[in-house]
Parts: structure tokens; sequence; C-alpha cells
């Protein structure tokens, strides 16, 4: 076989320059990943002594608020200074009222884990679909559930999230009024300084098939897609994002993530506010099982898709793998 004759024009521009040493493709680097734009979500239980493992996300485990401070002293000597609580209540009822009760699960926890780590940032999800009988985000009436009845309660959480501590809330329902509701609430009880993170753009996906275990809020009849948006529309984002920052959203969520990419990207040119992308259990549970499968490496997925989020437009990540992309970060493997 013949030697081809090597090229003899000069390649005055050589993209693989800067691609040859890993201390100069760092320092090149478009997307800079921190462990201050982690955000670490955590299930916390009613009760005393648990630390259950949930089946459908390995290594994720739901928490009382007394073995919950363990994990965070866990979580801040690694650098993870910020985390998402949801609660899963002893009790529930049609209304979902342990959801604002100043002893609930969440509040306790608060309490607990504000005198011990008070260096932690604790954000809350807002909403009603883990302490209702009937899974569902809302009041119903009949087996609607009803937008404007349901506004006040999540105020009334909202409030007393943050009278146990919360330093941000997060409403998660997806009714529409919500954010001016739970705005005017904390204003008009002094607590104008605390910020609200907007799910605005939350899609009805099969991506939170693991989380409805995790937190026991599959709904018992029906689904969500009569409150939260098709996943066949980018503008209603857009439009969904606007409203909620004009009644006084301080930041914006797009979840899912990964199949939302183009989504996080529309939202983050469009405002200029933090934009936080919420890689939710079901992107979790597949890298999980495929690389249990021995079908990838999961280290490498975890970095490349949380790369790929920020790339998007992302300022903030919601991931339950922020503990090991802190240590990547550590590792030079990403950041």
């Amino acid at each position: 076989m013949n030697t081809p004759t090597p090229t003899t024009f000069p390649l005055l521009h050589r993209s693989r320059r800067l691609r040859g040493n890993p201390l100069l493709r760092q320092m090149v680097r478009e997307t800079r990943i921190s462990p201050s734009a982690l955000v670490y979500p955590l299930f916390i239980r009613e009760g005393r002594g648990i630390r259950e493992e949930i089946p459908s996300m390995p290594g994720q485990f739901r928490y009382s608020p007394d073995t919950l401070l363990p994990e965070l002293e866990k979580l801040s000597k690694i650098g993870v200074e910020r985390v998402l609580l949801f609660g899963l209540p002893a009790k529930k009822d049609e209304y979902g009222s342990s959801a604002w009760d100043k002893h609930g699960v969440v509040q306790t926890a608060l309490q607990t884990a504000k005198k011990e780590f008070p260096n932690l940032f604790y954000m809350t999800d807002v909403c009603l679909c883990e302490y209702t009988s009937h899974g569902h985000c809302g009041m119903l009436s009949g087996d609607t559930v009803d937008n404007d009845r349901t506004i006040p309660w999540l105020a009334k959480t909202a409030l007393s999230h943050v009278r146990a501590g919360a330093d941000l809330v997060a409403p998660s329902d997806m009714m529409d009024g919500r954010v001016l509701a739970i705005r005017e609430t904390l204003d008009a009880n002094g607590f104008s300084d605390i910020p609200i993170l907007s799910y605005a753009v939350k899609y009805a996906s099969a991506f939170y098939g693991p989380f409805r275990e995790a937190a026991d809020s599959a709904p018992a009849f029906g689904d969500r897609k009569t409150y939260q948006m098709d996943y066949h529309n980018r503008r209603e984002g857009v439009k969904k994002a606007s409203q909620d920052l004009e009644q006084g959203a301080d930041l914006i969520m797009v979840k899912p993530a990964l199949s939302y990419l183009d989504v996080v990207h529309e939202i983050a040119a469009a405002f200029p506010v933090p934009v936080a992308a919420y890689s939710v259990s079901g992107e979790y549970s597949m890298i999980k099982a495929a690389a249990h499968a021995g079908w990838l490496d999961e280290d490498s997925m975890v970095c490349e898709t949380a790369a790929s989020i920020f790339r998007a437009g992302a300022s903030i990540l919601i991931t339950y793998y922020a503990r090991e992309l802190a240590g990547f970060i550590r590792e030079g493997r990403i950041g």
C-alpha cells in the first residue's frame, strides 16, 4: 500500500493544540462547575432512627430528622452546602394538613438541622402531594385539583417552612398564581428577604417514577397533566417563567433536566435570573441501572451529563449525584 503524501499546505488553525495537555484542557474550558452550584435533595420521614434505602434509587435514603444530622455533616465536609428537603409525614389527609403543621416533619428537620449546622443553606419543596391522601398537589373539588382553593394553603406551608428556618422556598405544585400568594404572605409576615425558587417550568414527565416511590407521592387516581406542563411545549415554558418572575419569583427552575436542555437554554437566554435545572430521579436511576449492568461507566456519565446541563445555561444543578460531583470537581475530572 502506498503511503499517502503528507499535506504541504500550512495548518494555521489547529484545534488540537488546546487538547494535548490535561492542565491546558482544564484552563480553556468554556463551562465551569463548582460545588457551590450543586444542591442535594433529601427525603425526610417523620419518626426517629430512620435511615432506609430507596429501592428504585440505589444510594439514596429516607432519613428521620435525627439521622439527617450525620448526613449533613458529611455533606458539609465535602463542600455540598445546599440541600433541598422533601417531607414524608406519618399521617395524610385529603387536605394535606401536615404540610403546614409547625411540628411537621420538614419543620422539625429544619429546626434540628439549623441548630447543628447553621452554615448550610436549607431549601424546601413546597407542595401538598406528599401530604394528601389522594397524592395530588392540591385540594380536590370532586376529581379535579382546585387551583384557587389550593393557593392559600401553599402560602401557609411556605410560611411555616420559613418560620422553622428555611432559607429559600421552592413551590413545585404548578398551581397558577401561587408565587404571588407566597410572596405576599412572606412579605406580610416580615420575610421579604426570603427568595422563591419557582418550579416554573415543570413538565408532566415519566422521569419522576422513582421519586414517587421515594416520597410516597403517587396520585391515587388520574395523573398530573392538568397542572404540570405538556412536554411537547417550549414557548409555554418561557411564558410561565415570565409570569412567575412578574409575581415575585427570584430564581426559575426547569424540571426534568436532560430531556429539556433546549428549554434550559431558552429560559437562561430569555431572563437575567439564575436558572436551576433538576436532574430528577429517573435520570439518576437510569444511570445507576445501566452502570450496574456494566453497560456504561457511571462516573464518566455523571460528569458528562452534569456538564451538558451547565453548558445549556443552568447556573444551579439539583442532583442526587451532588456528593459524587463534588468529589470529581476536587479531582479535576470535571469543573
